[in-house]
């Protein structure tokens, strides 16, 4: 079995405490948040290496480190192979900051998105142009509804009960 089905197994269990689930959870998100701490110090360095040494190098399991690599993969600039790591899979930790800025607004995640490290890398402005465009990406809009005595959409001339509203 795989390293990330392994943290899928435990991080998303169905047979978990309630209670032993919101520690997990609430421990992994402080480390989280240490990590993105370290990463956004320096976002032009692309921290790179074995699963294991980067484990080791955060001073973490390399299960949590999964589960961080897991989180941060739609934000990198090459995506890493998260479904067939083992230990000594080579990953990159080099992340685009305006896709991870977004990602983590659109997790809902304000204890990432909210880190004094954001506004050495982006100013207001940018950071609010941000945050309104991950919130618009999720967004949907309805078109207007038609009538059934409005035009026909189709642009056949007709009424649109009498045309494609049938």
């Amino acid at each position: 079995m795989g390293l990330l089905q392994d943290w899928r197994d435990v991080a998303y269990s169905q047979e978990a405490d309630k209670k032993q689930l919101q520690k997990f959870w609430s421990e992994y998100f402080t480390v989280e948040k240490g990590i993105y701490e370290q990463l956004l110090a320096n976002p032009e360095e692309a921290v790179s290496g074995t699963v294991k040494e980067l484990a080791e190098k955060y001073g973490i399991s390399v299960q949590t480190m999964t589960g961080f690599l897991d989180g941060i993969n739609d934000s990198l600039k090459k995506p890493n192979p998260i479904e067939e790591m083992t230990e000594d899979t080579v990953v990159s930790l080099d992340f685009d900051n305006e896709m991870l800025y977004k990602n983590m607004v659109d997790a809902k995640a304000d204890w990432l998105f909210e880190l004094p490290a954001w506004n050495q890398i982006f100013d207001p402005e940018k950071k609010r142009a941000l945050y309104l465009e991950a919130k618009r990406m999720n967004t949907i809009v309805k078109g207007k509804k038609i009538g059934r005595n409005d035009p026909c959409p189709c642009g056949s001339g007709k009424k649109y009960k009498y045309c494609c509203g049938r």
